[in-house]
This record gives structure tokens, C-alpha cells and sequence, in this order.
């Protein structure tokens, strides 16, 4: 798409998708902006280290602050709702990160006039599901539906890009003689390039016919995680021995930690999200957006490849 994109605000900016849609905005070569909304001043930071040519406008507010986030929104066309988080701890709920920051985005929205808002959520978000992250997330997604703004929800799975921790992480699953997995890594992945995302969200902001759409956005192939391991190890002359780990064993781990720790590395929600089978049609996606899908292959050499053999 061509044309100016006027100015887009993008809460959530700091994360690697966020500064991947900054870079991608700042390189279109037209007078779009960028406001990007962080809540720290250590987020903040990590904007304002970008080049200049790439650094954007910086706000820091409180995402439930909707007042603060309504003047913040003045003057944009569109917004990117980024914020999001799959662990909960004592200081970052489920209920701040997705429900309040959308339902103070969407009244922002309203009273900046604003065109459109893209959500960028996760594959098996359901406001019944008995999961509390993926509940939350769904509840978000109706706030932002059902707002007089309208709204695009774009659904994504595992999101692969050149520096990613998701991708750094894969590379070292691979390089390791063996390597324990939850459930014998039988649950499905669906990884998708980082810039197919980008694509998506893209043309989520100004494609016709979109208003009031979820979208499930996912790579082209659906394969155990033991597998993906693997095709990420064939790109180095490795195959790690998987040695499966029982899923209730993890989760009883990750419910006691949950108890005695603020910040538990895993979390019982959380392994429900990373254990969830992504298995879905992304076609459907890809024509009412547009776009064409980066083959898995493709995206595991640059994601992955890239940052070369340790």
C-alpha cells in the first residue's frame, strides 16, 4: 500500500514487534509518523536508541489512564494495540494488560477520532476459555469490537524474526545433544515471519471491508514443536535427542512456584498458552488482508540462521 498513513499511534512500541512496525513505518518513505506509547522510562529507553532516521514521537502514560492516552491520540488516524503479556506476576495482571489498556484505547479512540484501531492478539483467545490469560485476551478483543471506533483483531501465533528472544531461544533447542520437552514437544506450532505480521498489520489499518473482523493470522505450516526443533537443527547439522517431560509434572512445578514466588519463571496459564495446539487455515487471512506468507523454511533462515552457529 502507498500513501501517506498520516500519524499512528502504537502502544505496546518497546517489544521487538513494536520496533519492527516503527522501523517498517519509518521506511516507507512518506510523511507517516509514528507516536509510540510506552509506560516506563526503561521502555522509553529502548525507542531512543533506535537511529534517528527511525527514532519515533515517545509518549509514557499509564495504559489505563484514558485520559492521558486520549490526548496522547490526538492527531493520529490509526492506533496498533501491542500491549499484551502471556505471565502474570504480582505487579502485571491480566486484567490491566489487556482488558483496562483496550477499554482506555478505545474511549482515547472515540474521543480523538481516530479511524481505526488493529489489535494484535493470540491464536486461541476465548473469552469462555477456562484459561485466565487467553479469557482475558478475549475479553479484551470484544472491548475493542464492540467500541464505536472501528477495530481489526488480528490473531497470531509463535511471531519469528531476525533478533527475536523466541528465535535466539529455537536456535539453542537445536544446538543441544539433549533436550527436554514438555509432552515429547507433540503440541503444534505455527510460526510466522515477524514481517508477514508486519504486512498484516499494515493492511489491517486501511484495507476496506475489515471493520469488526478477528483474524486468524498464522505461518503456512502447522508442525509439533519436536519438529520445529529439527528444522531449525537441519540448518546447522544438528538433531537434539528429545527426552519428553509430563506436562502434569510442569504444570504441579509452575502451581507451586506460582505460590511461593512474585515472578515464577512459568506459570500454569502460561504453559497453557505455549502448550496450545496451533492448528489453523490461514488463507482466509491472508486474501481479506492481502498478503502472501513467507514459507517456514524461508523464515527459519532468516530468524534463525541469521544470528549464525554458536
Amino acid at each position: 500500500m502507498s500513501g501517506d498513513l498520516g500519524t499512528i499511534l502504537v502502544t505496546g512500541a518497546n517489544g521487538q514487534l513494536g520496533r519492527g512496525l516503527i522501523e517498517r513505518l519509518a521506511r516507507r518513505g512518506d510523511a507517516t509518523r509514528v507516536r509510540a506509547v510506552v509506560r516506563s522510562e526503561r521502555a522509553a529507553d529502548t525507542l531512543r536508541g533506535l537511529p534517528d532516521d527511525l527514532r519515533p514521537e515517545i509518549v509514557i502514560l499509564d495504559y489505563g489512564d484514558a485520559a492521558a492516552l486520549s490526548e496522547a491520540a490526538r492527531g493520529c488516524r490509526f492506533a496498533v494495540h501491542l500491549v499484551g503479556i502471556i505471565k502474570e506476576t504480582a505487579t502485571s495482571r491480566y486484567q490491566t494488560a489487556h482488558e483496562d489498556s483496550s477499554r482506555s484505547l478505545a474511549a482515547a479512540a472515540e474521543s480523538a477520532g481516530l479511524e481505526r484501531i488493529v489489535y494484535v492478539s493470540i491464536l486461541g483467545t476465548d473469552a469462555g476459555s477456562a484459561n485466565p490469560c487467553l479469557a482475558s485476551k478475549g475479553r479484551a478483543e470484544k472491548i475493542l469490537i464492540q467500541g464505536r471506533t472501528p477495530a481489526v483483531v488480528l490473531r497470531v501465533p509463535m511471531v519469528l524474526g531476525p533478533g527475536d528472544r523466541t528465535a535466539t531461544i529455537l536456535r539453542h533447542e537445536a544446538m543441544a545433544k539433549l533436550l527436554p520437552m514438555i509432552g515429547g514437544g507433540r503440541a503444534h506450532n505455527q510460526p510466522i515471519a515477524a514481517s508477514d505480521v508486519l504486512d498484516g498489520i499494515v493492511a489491517a489499518m486501511t484495507r476496506p471491508g475489515l471493520e469488526g473482523s478477528t483474524l486468524d493470522l498464522a505461518g503456512p505450516e502447522s508442525l509439533p514443536a519436536r519438529d520445529l526443533v529439527a528444522r531449525v537443527g537441519a540448518l546447522f547439522g544438528r538433531r537434539p535427542i528429545v527426552v519428553p517431560v509430563p506436562l502434569f509434572l510442569v504444570m504441579a512445578l509452575a502451581w507451586i512456584a506460582s505460590k511461593l514466588s512474585k515472578d515464577p519463571i512459568f506459570t500454569p496459564a502460561m504453559l497453557g498458552v505455549i502448550q496450545l495446539d496451533d492448528r489453523v487455515d490461514p488463507e482466509p487471512a491472508c486474501a481479506r488482508l492481502g498478503i502472501e506468507l513467507t514459507s517456514l523454511d524461508e523464515t527459519l533462515r532468516r530468524a534463525v540462521a541469521a544470528e549464525g552457529a554458536p
